[in-house]
């Protein structure tokens, strides 16, 4: 299976909590990100390969003549399918690093969505546009003068979860997980495991059998 067609086979079958118990179940416990992230469009589901940006809160205006966005555009502009810029703004609320512009360039590049835990705007835009954000808040506060990205394509800590290029990120109306590599194939078949385990409970308490009984035979709950 290629990484395209296991990205569409997630997007097809799986879903947040499904993915959050199988990262319990392979001993990685914290990789669901804070609650305060939320998709802007909760009928959309989010899954790709992790591109990362780490921002630094800057307190005065950018030089004359200066590009303060040249890292982000360096990002957006090289983006792959099926991948998903995750910018760490920081818990301050005064970064709010996406909007229509930058949702309209990743898009015409494939990218599967984006994650933040600074804010959103353009959000009218970005729900027409149905692409998946997940984001730390709306705001209409642009990063000049505010923020800026130091480094692309590092480990960084995103809403308290640590993310490293390349790894898995899924989301849905329940949250978002991110999957380490080195711990991907282990989660993913947990999942698959547990999926099949799962539709046959959910088919045994349809038919009226106990909640304890159903546990009883599949463990599942």
């Amino acid at each position: 299976m290629s990484d395209a067609e296991r990205i569409a086979h997630m997007r097809e079958i799986f879903f947040t909590a499904l993915l959050s118990d199988s990262l319990d179940q392979a001993g990685e416990r914290q990789q669901a990100m804070h609650h305060r992230i939320r998709p802007l469009d909760d009928s959309l589901v989010l899954v790709g390969r992790a591109r990362t940006a780490a921002f630094m809160e800057v307190w005065d205006t950018e030089p004359e003549g200066g590009n303060p966005y040249e890292l982000e555009m360096d990002l957006i502009d090289s983006l792959k399918p099926d991948e998903i810029p995750v910018f760490a703004c920081g818990d301050s609320g005064r970064v709010a690093p996406w909007g229509d512009l930058l949702t309209t360039a990743a898009r015409a590049r494939g990218a599967a969505g984006v994650v933040m835990d600074g804010c959103v705007r353009d959000i009218r835009a970005i729900r027409k546009a149905a692409f998946p954000v997940f984001h730390g808040g709306i705001a209409p506060l642009d990063t000049k003068g505010r923020a800026r990205v130091m480094a692309l394509d590092v480990p960084i800590v995103c809403a308290g979860v640590r993310v490293s290029p390349g790894d898995l990120v899924f989301g849905d109306a329940d949250g978002l997980v991110v999957i380490p590599q080195a711990a991907e194939a282990k989660v993913l078949g947990f999942a698959e495991e547990k999926l099949r385990g799962e539709t046959k409970t959910l088919d045994a308490l349809r038919a009226g059998a106990s909640l304890r009984d159903v546990f009883a035979q599949y463990g599942i709950l």
